[in-house]
């Protein structure tokens, strides 16, 4: 079998080859694993037979003359056509507010960018194609919070660890409205949360935020619907069904009991939904026309939901890709059918998208309201399950049969296999794009900004094999420039910023196109170290990414002082002694490292009546503050002090991953003293920074 044409055949699919992996050394796809991840892509590579035809056909598809939906040019640009047309063709240009352009082709066959901003209907010998004209950078810290240089802080929080009274055991909007008001009190301008995507209502056991169904909805189990129904009308229902104990003891929980405590608040859906359906409420409106403006995307999600809940009483298999052949297809006639006798059912889930979205609304309104500039941060995972919602209805655009990871590195010897699928890139340019800007639009829509999770995923992501090793997998390679192009021009048209997680194995070169266009990088103190294991100086900190102390991946600023990661790790049976004894060694150095840094702050350390965690993350916190970084975001847990992280990766079930819940009542949170004081000395740090930098 021609290894040579193999790797042709690769290339042209956009794997790589070769890479380079985490400590520089150079690296191969294997043969097995390059045919694997090919037919992954839907191009069989098994012979030689195969590989030719596969080659032929991407060959045929990239020599394809005929405009692709739709075509990206940066503001002011031209956009080269000649491969598509003469030199000096006339064209119209249908503008997205109605009125048109004649324009020319130049003697080089480039359209003149003249275009403005915005999704543009472009009409040349009979042909039409979509033209995306982006702005040259997103909407900046700068602009939300309109002071230059920006030197804004909020907060991170993981939304179902929040607390209110009558919550029914986790958190919802209405306890994020309360934390939003009462940090924005305190001169907070951005409360980023945990993902809301939609998970799999029939599957109350899966509940990590980022592995979700679909990034298109949100997870209806957040919803507050006492804010939109009225909460006489909830606690009837609640009453009227026996759930008044249930939940009050769902409550009590420091830990969130998922399956229980989300089948109680289905429960109370169900209940509201058939007082809604029968009654003549005056949001009936509101909801019929929530459901039209949803289109086919909210229908195929419902539908989706539906069939699930049936399979899963039935004790069958929920992954789509499992069910009968003609259910398979969204758009069959089984499924119309499907749809018509379950109409119901399918109300349902529509009305449980409308609660949680107007839910949401009302607690960016509230961010906004009180004074945020920027008010909520979306957080956009970077796949969905290739058995979910998303997967299902975008076949041709997601990857249902490879999923994401990380290949080997220095901390995960076996690589990482995330579970989740990804873009097709091909698909994506056959659809004009459509999955991707349709996921953006339905992140923005309720947020001041988006964290891109895994922001690497914009260029390459790892792709694997169903039920292969992580080790088994490659490299695959986006339309990185048209990506950043549509999320610059979706972040424009809603006004919102962008971040993006860039810890971990970076590309060459992206970074550079992050900063160009405006998406802020990360930066965590804990990573901030040179070779010689000293901490970066306050100044030389970039003014291109937001600061944090921790992620949700990470220890605490508590935890990690005192080792408690390590300590998990052990627990757990994790690794070895002589790792224990490399990470503890570690540790004590980092810890003196850091003591080192903070020091340097005659601020810092002179009061001796706390004890010297306190000191270190108050310090910390401070330090954090005096950065150039746009943007300083504290996680809760760390403004409060809390010892325990909210997820160990490389753990399911042995770690209580996404079930912790903070201390107290979210409207009085940041009234502990801990908090109280850490977001003072934040404030005035930030204040301090503007002044310095002005």
């Amino acid at each position: 079998m021609s290894e040579a044409n193999l790797e042709i055949l690769a290339s042209r699919a956009g794997l790589a080859v070769d890479w380079i992996d985490a400590n520089g050394r150079p690296q191969r796809v294997k043969p097995d694993a390059l045919r694997a991840v090919l037919k992954g892509l839907g191009h069989p590579a098994d012979s030689d037979a195969e590989i030719d035809a596969s080659l032929l056909e991407l060959e045929q598809a990239q020599q394809d003359k005929h405009l692709p939906p739709l075509l990206t040019i940066d503001s002011g640009e031209g956009l080269d056509l000649a491969r598509y047309f003469e030199p000096d063709t006339q064209c119209r240009v249908t503008l997205e507010g109605g009125d048109t352009l004649e324009l020319r082709l130049d003697s080089d066959g480039v359209l003149p960018g003249v275009v403005a901003l915005g999704y543009h209907q472009v009409h040349i010998n009979g042909q039409t194609f979509t033209l995306a004209v982006a702005p040259t950078h997103c909407y900046s810290v700068a602009e939300a919070v309109d002071s230059h240089p920006a030197r804004a802080w909020g907060l991170s929080a993981q939304l179902y660890a929040l607390r209110r009274l009558g919550d029914g055991g986790f958190g919802d909007t209405l306890a994020l409205e309360h934390l939003a008001r009462s940090a924005a009190e305190r001169g907070a301008d951005a409360l980023a949360i945990s993902p809301m995507h939609a998970m799999f209502s029939a599957d109350t056991g899966r509940y990590s935020p980022y592995s979700p169904s679909s990034r298109l909805f949100l997870n209806s189990l957040y919803a507050s619907p006492g804010c939109i129904l009225g909460e006489r009308e909830v606690r009837n229902a609640i009453e009227a069904i026996g759930l008044t104990d249930e939940l009050h003891n769902l409550e009590q929980h420091t830990l969130i009991d998922w399956p229980t405590a989300a089948q109680a608040k289905q429960r109370l859906l169900r209940a509201l939904y058939e007082d809604f359906r029968h009654g003549h409420h005056p949001q009936h409106a509101d909801f019929l026309s929530f459901r039209q403006a949803g289109g086919e995307a909210l229908e195929n999600h419902c539908r989706f939901e539906a069939v699930q809940a049936l399979r899963a009483a039935a004790g069958e298999d929920l992954d789509w890709r499992h069910w009968p052949e003609e259910w398979r297809n969204p758009q069959s006639p089984a499924l119309v059918h499907f749809a018509e006798e379950h109409a119901e059912q399918i109300g349902y889930f529509a009305f449980c998208q409308w609660l949680i979205a107007r839910c949401l609304d009302r607690a960016q309104q509230a961010a906004r309201g009180s004074g945020m500039g920027v008010g909520l941060i979306a957080d956009l995972a970077v796949g969905a399950d290739g058995g979910g919602s998303q997967a299902w209805s975008r076949q041709d655009e997601l990857l249902a049969n490879l999923t994401v990871g990380a290949p080997p590195d220095i901390l995960n010897r076996a690589g990482q296999g995330w579970g989740i699928s990804a873009f097709s890139p091909e698909g994506l340019k056959r659809h004009g794009f459509r999955a991707f800007i349709e996921m953006l639009r339905a992140n923005f829509a309720h947020a001041g900004g988006l964290r891109i999770d895994h922001v690497m995923g914009l260029q390459r992501l790892w792709v694997i094999p169903m039920d292969a090793s992580p080790r088994e997998g490659a490299y695959l390679y986006y339309p990185v420039d048209d990506l950043l192009r549509l999320l610059a021009l979706e972040s424009h048209l809603h006004q919102a910023i962008v971040l993006g997680e860039d810890l971990g194995t970076v590309p060459d070169g992206l970074r550079e196109k992050l900063i160009a266009r405006s998406i802020l990088g990360m930066r965590v103190l804990l990573f901030e170290q040179n070779h010689e294991g000293h901490f970066k100086p306050i100044l030389d900190w970039p003014d291109n990414a937001l600061a944090t102390t921790s992620t949700h991946d990470l220890p605490t600023l508590n935890g990690w002082w005192h080792s408690r990661d390590i300590e998990w790790n052990i627990q757990l049976g994790l690794i070895d002694a002589p790792t224990v004894e490399q990470w503890s060694e570690h540790r004590l150095r980092e810890r003196q490292a850091l003591r080192q840094a903070l020091s340097q702050d005659p601020q810092n350390f002179v009061d001796e009546i706390r004890n010297e965690t306190d000191h270190m993350i108050d310090a910390s916190v401070r330090y954090l503050g005096h950065t150039r970084a746009p943007l300083v975001l504290l996680p809760l847990e760390d403004a409060l002090g809390i010892e325990e992280q909210a997820n160990l990766p490389g753990t399911l079930d042995t770690h209580p991953n996404w079930r912790r819940r903070l201390p107290g009542e979210a409207s009085a949170l940041l009234d502990n003293d801990n908090a109280a004081r850490r977001l003072e000395l934040l404030a005035v740090a930030r204040n301090q920074a503007h002044e310095r930098d002005r």
